[in-house]
């Protein structure tokens, strides 16, 4: 009896773990989509709204879900006259922070590290450049993760449950 308990219990462990790892694969593109869309958000506060950096960013991470909504509001906060700190050293702070919460890769967090150098750092225009430019990157790293989606997800989900099923047969 205890053996079959046993056997239920990888079973599910490996179907599970099967589906946490296709949810990944799930949710990076829509993360990725998100951020595009948070960085368009920001291109239109400096542009037309002449916010101030600390603000947009607290602005659009209140209509973001998290964990990209947090990560916003870290930097934001960063930022405030409180703390003091540049914005490349609130966006290290808030990626060191929240990125593993999210399900996108290094490549992506490359792309904000990079555009937070140059943010706050020049004139109007060349930062909507900057932000133009990282929204089309990220476009590509879109591209490429719903690829990975297509191949992998269901993949994902079959190798956790056969994995197990392999563990099960191999211990009776």
């Amino acid at each position: 009896m205890l053996n079959w308990i046993g056997a239920a219990i990888i079973l599910l462990s490996g179907g599970l773990a099967g589906l946490y790892q296709a949810q990944q694969f799930a949710t990076r593109p829509r993360q990725i989509r998100e951020l595009i869309q948070a960085l368009q958000r920001l291109e239109t506060e400096i542009s037309y709204g002449f916010t101030p950096l600390p603000q947009a960013l607290e602005r659009i991470g209140k209509a973001m879900k998290d964990p990209l909504s947090s990560l916003l509001k870290c930097a934001a906060d960063g930022m405030k006259p409180g703390q003091g700190w540049s914005v490349e050293e609130s966006f290290a702070y808030a990626l060191d922070s929240y990125w593993k919460q999210t399900s996108m890769k290094s490549a992506e967090r490359e792309v904000v590290r990079q555009l937070s150098i140059v943010l706050g750092t020049s004139d109007r225009q060349d930062q909507m450049k900057h932000i133009a430019l990282a929204a089309s990157q990220l476009k590509h790293e879109e591209a490429a993760a719903r690829e990975d989606q297509a191949k992998y997800e269901k993949m994902s989900k079959s190798l956790g449950l056969l994995i197990s099923a392999l563990i099960v047969i191999l211990i009776f």
